[in-house]
């Protein structure tokens, strides 16, 4: 089976675009050009609508929308589980977070936190997440199997964004508006047996530290030993020393690293609102929305590469897998901006929908999704092809999209 074809979907501009995306929703063309997929592949982008209380679902391999499913009040976050069938979402007025089936594309259950949630950290074994209450000061530990919460631990004053090292040791939270970020240790997940049953709470809070104005967007090294968080209210990146496990290597050969500290802050543009990490860890990049560009962040030396000039407003980016591309949304320009990273130059630009924030990669990476926030789209842009990448057509959202994740169902697959 294939996906929908080059030859019927082009770039939509204009009056013209409800009516050939109709069209397009209708017909099921096939495709040239499209890599093949396997018979029953499913896969599904979905959207969170923060101005419309939904979540729409949009069909990856046929190129149109699966579906719309209503949810809490003001959807902001999305999250997916890496283990099972099901993407969870924040709704941040409603103080939930509704559980989706994504095998059949309903919501399965909503499950209470407390006020004014704002972001999901999913663990990589997919039993238990962190929900982050900006109105109550505190994380929710959520156990997923038994969908519910089995642990508040309380917080500085209104977190924000949250971040979960691949070890499952550390969190790292951010609190814009008193400038700090905070470090918990998590637990992670150890199955239940006959002489432990219970859950037991072990998250406690590691330390917190301050300097980092607008603190948001962590983003912590494969290795788990560092993170980045923007301080988007500044000029700067703060770099964290995460503590290495006791007996590990790291601790061995120095034990200071046993314990969390500040590396340095490091200068970049005007007000760096996200960071991109390079999937093989060795270099963060950093959209700084009123410098117009983007600052190279070596994470080995934690210096600063460079900072380019990449576009209007910037405010997400995204690596891909190989490594040698950054794509970063230009808010202001309505254009997505091509990096070249082995190159170090900007190498394209592609026009989008009105306002493109964030982004994420279909599994194969042949698909880049851009939500458009002023329209109320998503553009999707081929990656590969003839004629290098290109915007192939536009799919309906609803008002205000937040956030973007992709599932391949019955798979592993993470979120981008």
């Amino acid at each position: 089976m294939s996906k929908l074809t080059s030859s019927c979907a082009v770039p939509l501009y204009g009056a013209s675009a409800a009516f050939l995306l109709l069209a397009l929703t209708l017909t099921g063309c096939r495709n040239v050009g499209f890599p093949d997929t396997p018979a029953g592949y499913r896969e599904y982008a979905y959207v969170a609508n923060s101005g419309a209380n939904t979540v729409s679902v949009l069909d990856l391999v046929y190129l149109r929308t699966d579906r719309t499913l209503q949810v809490g009040s003001q959807p902001t976050a999305l999250a997916v589980n890496p283990e099972r069938n099901e993407v969870y979402v924040v709704n941040t007025t409603s103080g939930t977070v509704s559980v989706i089936d994504a095998a059949a594309n309903r919501v399965a259950f909503t499950l209470p936190v407390h006020r004014q949630p704002t972001a999901i950290a999913v663990d990589s074994t997919g039993h238990r997440a962190y929900v982050t209450n900006s109105g109550s000061n505190s994380i929710s530990v959520l156990d997923l199997d038994l969908r519910r919460e089995i642990a508040e631990l309380p917080t500085p004053a209104q977190p924000g964004s949250i971040a979960l090292a691949p070890d499952g040791r550390s969190l790292v939270v951010t609190h814009a508006s008193s400038g700090t970020v905070s470090v918990f240790h998590a637990m992670p997940f150890v199955p239940p047996t006959l002489t432990a049953p219970v859950y037991k709470p072990f998250e406690a809070l590691r330390g917190i530290f301050s300097g980092c104005p607008g603190a948001s967007t962590p983003v912590i090294l494969p290795d788990s030993s560092k993170a980045f968080v923007a301080c988007s209210s500044a000029h700067h990146v703060m770099a964290l020393n995460l503590a290495a496990a006791p007996g590990t290597w790291s601790a061995k050969q120095n034990p200071s690293l046993m314990s969390d500290f500040v590396l340095t802050l490091l200068d970049v543009g005007k007000s760096p609102n996200h960071i991109a990490l390079k999937p093989d860890g060795g270099e963060v990049f950093v959209s700084n929305l009123d410098s117009d560009s983007v600052s190279e962040i070596d994470t080995q030396s934690n210096q600063v590469g460079g900072t380019y000039m990449i576009g209007t407003r910037p405010t997400h980016g995204i690596v891909s897998r190989d490594n040698s591309t950054l794509y970063v949304s230009n808010s202001g320009a309505d254009s997505i901006g091509l990096y070249s990273i082995d190159d170090g130059k900007l190498i394209s630009s592609l026009h989008t929908g009105s306002s493109p924030e964030a982004m994420a990669f279909s599994a194969d990476e042949h698909l880049l999704l851009v939500l458009d926030g002023r329209s109320g789209d998503v553009s999707v842009i081929r990656t590969q092809s003839k004629l290098g990448p290109n915007l192939f057509t536009l799919l309906p959202a609803g008002a205000l999209p937040t956030a973007i994740v992709t599932k391949v169902i019955g798979t592993r697959a993470s979120a981008h």
